[in-house]
């Protein structure tokens, strides 16, 4: 599942989430079974970003834990493009 981010950082901005979650609460509780559905989570993304014009780039997040600023208890990444994007991010 794909939407826009609710507190966008940038001018496109969406998430993609898992439909069925399989109580994956973040990337640090991944198991060996959840390597489909994260590559599923990619593609997707990925379909989406083209869809959305972000051709020239875009920067792929997933917050992990207190200190990654995870505020939403399950697995969920982050497509942020259409602007020129700085480096390092949020350091």
């Amino acid at each position: 599942m794909a939407f826009k981010d609710a507190f966008p950082v940038a001018p496109k901005h969406f998430l993609v989430i898992p439909k069925n979650r399989d109580g994956l609460t973040g990337i640090s509780k991944a198991e060996d079974h959840h390597e489909s559905l994260l590559g599923h989570i990619m593609i997707v993304g990925a379909k989406v970003a083209k869809e959305q014009g972000m051709t020239d780039g875009y920067r792929v997040v997933i917050n992990e834990g207190k200190e990654g600023c995870q505020s939403v208890y399950h697995l969920h990444v982050h497509f942020i493009g259409g602007k020129q994007l700085t480096w390092p991010p949020g350091v």
